[in-house]
């Protein structure tokens, strides 16, 4: 049922929208609008929904008389999808770089079990690619 995540080709709302989406598992356009920072109208948002599942992003089911929106693809390939075009457009598809950038930013708000679940990560993934 779920595919391969696609590129990102969202715009803010749209990935407004699917934010809504994988938060609430399923909403009819009238639950994702309510759920929206700033809403557009609620034709805005039917709209956005039907240029989404044109690009293969969310699709509907019907009850009764109104569409019950899902998303397609699973949130962690769409995670995966997302940091994949993060890395190749402003890291150079390096991982290391961008790990070093988060820490450089985030360092002094990490907790000690923070770092104790990076180092093991980071060791996990050391014995994995060796």
């Amino acid at each position: 049922m779920a595919k391969t995540a696609s590129p990102p080709d969202l715009s803010r709302r749209e990935r407004q929208i699917l934010d809504v989406l994988y938060k609430a598992g399923r909403a009819t356009a009238a639950e994702v609008q309510e759920a929206m920072p700033a809403a557009p109208s609620y034709s805005a948002v039917r709209t956005l929904l039907r240029i989404l599942e044109d690009k293969g992003h969310v699709r509907h089911e019907q009850d009764g008389t109104r569409y019950v929106y899902l998303p397609t693809v699973a949130r962690d390939a769409a995670k995966r999808s997302a940091l994949r075009h993060l890395l190749n457009t402003f890291f150079e598809g390096s991982t290391s770089q961008a790990i070093a950038a988060l820490l450089d930013e985030d360092s002094g708000r990490l907790s000690n079990a923070d770092w104790d679940r990076l180092s093991v990560a980071i060791k996990r993934a050391r014995k994995e690619g060796a």
